[in-house]
């Protein structure tokens, strides 16, 4: 048994959305140099319209009605990408306002309706006094938005008065960008690139595997036992096998109560399985003590995604993640396709409590799943919900958690609780459970009592 499973493994017109044939380009300084993981442009976002000419002091101006400040891009030809987003200087600054994107398809050289993004207000985030989030590489962010393979784009951002103080003049926040993200190949790191490091070679030392660099075999390490070194997928196990893995991989620390309640194993592409380029992330890992909580989540990235296209989505959102919003690597644990894939998110671990930064003030003792899509208005799949129960009957029952329980947790500050405040929540809880937001969306929302039932039905519990 231990030899198999330590080797088993818009609004509008016509004549708006004409375009000239010439468009724009940016400056090639503006773009970051091409490599097999990518690329991400970014490029600053100017007045437009009115506010644009408007000088503060100027005589009448107290007197005439004030336009919202806007911002944005006209249209303009760029290097091929597949996720937009817009980022500013201050991450405790929140956009209060609406963005709106179009882009060009590569494929049909069509350009799309306008499309809304998600204001998303850092919500997805470190908790205030994390080191993660102390660093100060960490921007405002909007929610990022798959478009798919596109080469030119146009971006407007209006002000709008924030719920909390409606008389107050409408400001966007300063520094703001577009970031324009190209998932690049799928197997980045295969070879020297000048940023990973060179492969191991065919010598295996501790952390060593033919074709691997240093980052890709500590994080390909940190799921061992469960898989090989180098592995594209944690396999699926059954109940009985799973718990046999789970008491294993703990050097039979495991707790007694624990064990007859961990669900089967769900099959789990790892990071090197959906091509995550290990050189972007910090390194090491950041744990908590264990793991109390799953926080279920939607990426706000759109549902115009083929199953087949979740490694780019993932590649651009841990890129955007990383580069545009300045996080030590992926936000969230894990993620689940639309067709019920789970994907290995923040490295360090699937078994272990691994600290993310996906629901601000709840990130210690807690894990955070996203499924890829926006399911506000929009039901999600049922393989989708099958997976979220898959995946939190296993992880949850690892550390002797009921997915039907309640739980504890402590807040470290966020819209809803202030910092140090004890909270109890629901063992599988929605990101807007912990945070005043629209995430995971009310369709979504509405599927976690299914997910609970489901999940505690694979525990083996009454």
């Amino acid at each position: 048994m231990r030899g198999f499973l330590a080797s088993s493994i818009g609004v509008v017109t016509a004549a708006a959305l004409a375009l000239p044939v010439a468009l724009p380009t940016p400056a090639l300084a503006e773009a970051s140099p091409v490599t097999p993981a990518g690329t991400t442009q970014s490029l600053p976002l100017v007045p437009l319209g009115p506010s644009a000419d408007r000088t503060p002091g100027l005589p009448g101006t107290s007197t005439s009605p004030r336009l919202p400040e806007a911002q944005g891009l006209a249209a303009r030809e760029v290097k091929t990408f597949s996720l937009v987003g817009v980022v500013w200087d201050d991450a405790a600054a929140e956009l209060h306002g609406r963005v709106q994107v179009r882009t060009r398809s590569v494929k049909t050289s069509a350009w799309s309706g306008w499309q809304d993004v998600e204001t998303h207000n850092s919500e997805h985030a470190a908790d205030p006094d994390a080191v993660e989030r102390a660093s100060g590489r960490v921007r405002g962010a909007t929610a990022p938005l798959w478009v798919g393979e596109s080469d030119g784009v146009e971006v407007r951002v209006q002000a709008e008065p924030a719920a909390s103080s409606p008389r107050a003049p409408s400001r966007l926040p300063t520094g703001m960008r577009i970031e324009l993200v190209d998932p690049g190949a799928e197997v980045p790191g295969a070879g020297p690139d000048g940023k990973n490091g060179g492969p191991l070679g065919d010598d295996k030392g501790e952390l060593g595997a033919p074709g691997l660099t240093m980052e890709m075999a500590e994080a390909s390490a940190a799921n061992l036992p469960h898989a090989e070194l180098g592995a594209n997928e944690i396999i699926a196990l059954d109940k009985a096998d799973s718990t046999a893995d789970a008491i294993y991989a703990s050097e039979g620390e495991l707790s007694a109560a624990a064990a007859p309640f961990i669900g089967p194993r769900p099959r789990i592409v790892t990071r090197k399985g959906w091509g995550a380029d290990e050189g972007l992330r910090e390194k090491g890992f950041v744990y908590t003590n264990t793991v109390k909580a799953a926080f279920v989540h939607h990426s706000a990235s759109g549902n115009n995604y083929a199953c087949k296209d979740a490694p780019a989505v993932l590649r651009s959102l841990y890129r955007y993640h990383v580069l545009s919003s300045g996080w030590r690597d992926f936000g969230y644990n894990f993620a689940v396709d639309k067709c019920g894939t789970v994907y290995e998110g923040r490295a360090g671990g699937v078994s272990k409590p691994v600290l993310g930064a996906h629901t601000m003030g709840f990130n210690t003792d807690s894990m955070g799943v996203a499924v890829l899509g926006t399911y506000t208005s929009t039901a999600p799949p049922a393989a989708a919900v099958d997976a979220i129960a898959r995946l939190t009957a296993w992880k949850l029952g690892l550390f002797g958690r009921d997915p039907r329980g309640k739980t504890t947790l402590k807040s470290g500050g966020g819209n809803l609780y202030a910092k140090g405040t004890n909270v109890k929540m629901n063992v599988i809880s929605g990101h807007r459970d912990g945070f005043a937001t629209e995430c995971p969306g009310k369709k979504l929302y509405g599927r976690l009592p299914t997910a609970r039932t489901s999940s505690a039905r694979l525990q083996g519990r009454p």
